[in-house]
């Protein structure tokens, strides 16, 4: 029985980290190489002036938290946090996840190129910006807490995480210092760093290991789950409404359009935070048993 449950669970994970490369490698063919999808991108980035005035403070202070010092620092208590509970194996796979995740990123960043297709000529020299590091370091982060935290407030630590991931990442956005795509990319690279997280942990676990159903957090993940494909639901809601009128160039757009592509691309970026924590958080419990034997 404990076999059969340890083996569904590693196919639960190589499924996940496989759907999730998929979706990186797609919204990277589509965002970077597609003239619609560097249009949406443009718009987004466009749109986010409306307003931006009431929010440049906040987003400076999100954004200008996420330095090196901060990732090492929140890294640093991860794990203090997992060698409290006895977990040294837990320590390691965390920091490693985390180290992983941003360094893939940053490699990815510069690894990747973006073709100039005559969409964004304002920042045509800038290059590519996918993933974005600031988001991923909030989302490694966001993450590998939900690993090391215990089962009782692992729940609460997973609407925060992912809460903070989310506003991290639509602030990268909002800043103008990333397209949207750039977000979405990051997520995709951390939650695939969280399964092979999941299978390192998996491998590592002691025999006589047991976790229990009630950990599970079933409500929990539902509420994730569901929230973040209702999110990517307005965000392709919005995004639809908004191809129709991709003839236009984006500085040609009026305000409407502009918020509709700013708006549903925060919502994709929301989206896509909720449901990879609650992919997570579906599984943490058998990653991390409460009773290691």
């Amino acid at each position: 029985m404990r076999e059969t449950a340890r083996a569904w669970t590693a196919l639960w994970l190589v499924l996940f980290a496989l759907l999730q490369v998929a979706a990186f490698v797609l919204v990277w063919r589509v965002a970077l190489h597609t003239e619609l999808g560097q249009w949406v991108d443009t718009v987004a980035l466009t749109g986010n002036r409306i307003g931006q005035d009431r929010i440049d403070g906040p987003v400076d202070r999100i954004l200008n938290a996420m330095s090196v010092v901060s990732l090492l620092a929140a890294t640093a208590v991860i794990g203090f946090i997992a060698l409290m509970r006895g977990r040294i194996a837990l320590a390691i796979t965390a920091t490693l996840l985390i180290a992983g995740a941003n360094v893939s990123t940053q490699l990815l960043k510069y690894g990747l190129s973006r073709p100039d297709l005559g969409i964004d000529l304002e920042r045509v020299y800038a290059g590519n910006s996918l993933p974005s590091g600031h988001t991923a370091v909030a989302a490694s982060v966001a993450v590998a807490l939900v690993l090391v935290l215990p089962a009782k407030v692992r729940a609460f630590g997973a609407f925060v995480g992912a809460g903070y991931a989310a506003v991290a990442g639509v602030a990268t956005l909002s800043a103008g210092w990333h397209r949207p795509s750039d977000a979405v990319a990051a997520f995709l690279v951390v939650g695939v760093w969280a399964a092979v997280a999941g299978l390192v942990l998996l491998l590592t676990q002691r025999e006589r290991a047991t976790f229990s159903s009630a950990d599970a957090h079933r409500v929990a993940t539902a509420v994730l789950g569901v929230g973040g494909v209702l999110a990517l639901g307005a965000c392709g809601l919005a995004l639809a409404w908004l191809v129709d009128l991709r003839g236009v160039a984006p500085e040609g757009l009026g305000r409407r359009a502009l918020f509709a592509g700013y708006a549903g691309s925060a919502a994709g970026i929301a989206g896509t935070m909720a449901v990879v924590m609650a992919l997570v958080l579906a599984v943490v419990h058998r990653l991390v048993p409460r009773h290691q034997g």
